[in-house]
């Protein structure tokens, strides 16, 4: 369960200060799909970034299945991400240097070594799922930008995450 309780988060520009997220108040229920809705810099992707513990709030608290992510260790935050969440981002954010199958596989590199033994063959699968099988071993520049996205999307799904925030996800995706 995703509680969130009087989330502030402002950011200053100039001499303007920007109150991206305002005393947010939600609870999302284990299973549960939601949407959050807005014009564009309305704080959707600020609202994401601070529920996944990317970054830190102003004020307020978020806590995942009771545990408030602020109040624990920088590792403890970096093991609940890695085994909990998963993000798919408003851009791909894929790493140039590795290909397809090396940058859905990169959130396992962060699990012990015995948890990796199937991780090749799920992500093969996800890559099947997504329709992109066949760019395993492609570099992302040699990629459109909705296969690009798609690849972001099995890296999403790669540890099986509980709780997934996703940011405009199918913004580069066609309608099928």
């Amino acid at each position: 369960m995703i509680e969130v309780k009087d989330l502030t988060k402002t950011y200053k520009v100039g001499s303007d200060v920007i109150k991206a997220v305002d005393h947010v108040n939600l609870v999302v229920q284990d299973g549960e799909f939601i949407s959050i809705l807005g014009h564009s810099g309305s704080g959707k992707t600020t609202l994401l970034s601070l529920i996944g513990g990317l970054t830190k709030p102003d004020s307020g608290t978020v806590r995942i299945d009771g545990t408030d992510i602020w109040a624990i260790s920088d590792n403890e935050l970096s093991e609940l991400r890695n085994r909990k969440i998963n993000f798919i981002y408003q851009f791909a954010s894929l790493i140039p240097t590795l290909n397809i199958i090396e940058n859905v596989l990169v959130p396992t590199a962060f699990r012990p070594k015995d948890e990796r033994v199937n991780y090749f063959d799920h992500a093969m699968e996800l890559l099947e799922m997504v329709g992109i099988r066949d760019k395993a071993y492609s570099y992302p520049a040699q990629l459109s930008g909705g296969q690009q996205r798609r690849a972001a999307i099995a890296r999403a799904f790669i540890n099986n995450p509980e709780i997934l925030l996703a940011d405009e996800p199918t913004g580069d995706l066609d309608e099928e």
